[in-house]
């Protein structure tokens, strides 16, 4: 069975997963703080072991294992907005994206599919979230698919009801503003098992599964 799944989403105690904005100079926007515990959006490392082994390093991991595609929002892949401009962006990654599977990137303006080496490919899709969904599916051959981000792209899936399995990383700080993980988002936690861990570093893992059904 492919599974819906979402990896390493950081969010703060008060609930917010991102900053109001993103741009060149701040991928993150004002939601640095978030990602301080670590470099960058714990991307970097993850198709490998990494010394030394931790509890936070074991789960970052999880992100890769089995997975034959990726759904993103379109500030995940740049800071860009409304039509595409002729800038020759090919994403924050430069020529060697870390995905390594197709990725379908939520965008209201389509352009065509960018095809990186190492196998990675950017799809710029304008569709509801089961059709993607069907799409992504399609492409991981068999494999799960990973919801990734950021919390707007998580939301509309939640929603729709398709998410399978979350791994929350639960960051001991408050923010105050930004875009929430929770917002417009009710009556999910039923559907869901949750396991929580936290390790040395301060972060708290929350693992959710969908229950089968009738469980």
């Amino acid at each position: 069975m492919v599974r819906t799944r979402v990896h390493n989403q950081f969010v703060s105690l008060d609930g917010y997963s991102a900053g109001e904005y993103v741009t060149f100079d701040q991928p993150i926007g004002d939601a640095s703080r978030l990602f301080g515990w670590f470099d960058g959006r714990v991307i970097e490392g993850v198709h490998r072991v990494q010394e030394p082994v931790t509890l936070d390093r074991a789960l970052f991991s999880m992100w890769g294992q089995g997975i034959g595609a990726e759904i993103m929002g379109r500030r995940k892949f740049g800071p860009q907005q409304g039509p595409w401009p002729d800038d020759g962006w090919r994403g924050w990654w430069g020529e060697q994206p870390p995905f390594k599977t197709p990725c379908f990137v939520l965008t209201h303006h389509p352009r065509e599919q960018m095809v990186f080496e190492n196998g990675t490919s950017f799809h710029f899709v304008d569709d509801t979230p089961e059709e993607v969904l069907r799409r992504a599916k399609e492409a991981a051959d068999g494999l799960d698919v990973r919801i990734g981000g950021g919390p707007t792209t998580v939301r509309q899936f939640l929603r729709a009801d398709l998410i399978d399995f979350m791994h929350l990383v639960i960051v001991p700080i408050t923010l105050g503003r930004g875009v929430s993980l929770w917002h417009d988002v009710t009556g999910f936690e039923d559907r869901f098992a949750l396991e929580s861990v936290s390790s040395s570093s301060g972060l708290t893992h929350q693992l959710w599964n969908r229950r089968s059904t009738g469980s």
